[in-house]
């Protein structure tokens, strides 16, 4: 395969390049990540070698094809309505795929992409405003006050708060929830997290995407534009229509508690509206429940928490914790992500 050309419209930092030596030259001064990326991306292997993030089990290198990252690419251009000369801002590591599909939708649609130092807040030294970008949950949260220097914002890497989400109802920016994996280079449907003209919102499948449910009512994806395969998840859902689906959960996650199967993703979004720290909810063995539902809450000792819980409506019995656990640090992966069992392991039950 030869060396594939960018789009000519294609800018980084305001730089224009008539080769991919001149591009890697300059990439090579800006960041060695994105100069390691880009010269794997003009190399004449066909695919990337990338990793999985790690969060549902041990980070592994898996092959994406070339083809199908532009595929993706064009797919979030023509959901989104991006086309040549969009302003984009790159705020996330090239080492992740979410980064790296940054670079690649750039260079396929010919974008003018501005990168940033990777920070929690990455809007703060900004002065202009960009059409498009993409940030982690914490960038969010960080960058509210500056949000309007955003047009258009893709989330990932972990859930939006009930609490964040509520914070940008009044922002002009739109927000979209992302869902996706590595596996499927990034998200493959998105939910719009607020300026809402119909509610209750879902999320939406990208072009060339269909949407299916095995016999544990987990998420099948069909994609060929993206993967070879058919995707089998172990996320758990509700098929509203061909396009659209709820997010209810892990199946690893879900807790049969009493003959009852609960959803922690699902009880978690409504314990957010009273805990501010971070918290998530499990099930431990029981004698008598089979399972009971625990929260763990990371660095509060006091008893806040157990007072919020008693006022909290919304809750059905089943989804009240039956006990309240207290972890200094929450493990994490390299991406952030809460790793749920290696923090169960720290507490003594």
């Amino acid at each position: 395969m030869e060396k594939q050309m960018h789009h000519s419209d294609f800018q980084l930092n305001g730089q224009s390049f008539s080769s991919v030596d001149e591009l890697l030259n300059y990439s090579q001064q800006l960041n060695p990540s994105i100069f390691n990326f880009l010269t794997d991306w003009f190399s004449s292997d066909d695919y990337i070698v990338v990793q999985t993030s790690g969060s549902t089990g041990k980070p592994k290198p898996i092959q994406l094809k070339k083809e199908y990252m532009k595929n993706s690419a064009k797919a979030t251009g023509e959901f989104f309505n991006l086309k040549k000369g969009t302003t984009a801002l790159l705020c996330l590591s090239t080492d992740y795929i979410a980064g790296k599909m940054m670079l690649v939708r750039a260079l396929t649609l010919g974008w003018e992409l501005d990168v940033v130092e990777v920070d929690s807040n990455p809007l703060s030294q900004i002065d202009k405003v960009y059409d498009f970008s993409a940030m982690v949950p914490m960038q969010l949260q960080n960058s509210l006050a500056d949000l309007h220097k955003v047009r258009k914002l893709i989330v990932g890497g972990g859930v939006v708060s009930n609490e964040l989400i509520n914070k940008i109802q009044d922002v002009k920016t739109e927000v979209f929830a992302t869902y996706g994996m590595t596996e499927t280079i990034t998200h493959i449907a998105v939910k719009k997290l607020n300026n809402f003209t119909i509610t209750p919102v879902f999320y939406e499948v990208l072009p060339n995407v269909t949407i299916y449910k095995d016999q544990r009512n987990c998420l099948l994806i069909e994609a060929p534009k993206v993967s070879d395969e058919l995707i089998v998840t172990n996320d758990v859902v509700e098929l509203i229509s061909d396009t659209q689906f709820e997010w209810l959960g892990r199946f690893d996650n879900v807790i049969n508690s009493g003959g009852v199967k609960l959803y922690p993703e699902k009880i978690e979004e409504k314990l957010s509206k009273i805990i501010s720290e971070r918290f998530f909810v499990a099930g431990i063995p029981d004698g008598v429940l089979g399972e009971k539902l625990i929260l763990v809450v990371e660095g509060i000792t006091s008893g806040e928490v157990e007072k919020s819980l008693s006022v909290l409506e919304g809750l059905s019995k089943y989804e009240k914790p039956k006990a309240i656990y207290f972890v200094e640090s929450f493990i994490e992966t390299e991406t952030k992500k809460i790793q749920r069992k290696k923090t169960l392991d720290l507490i003594s039950f």
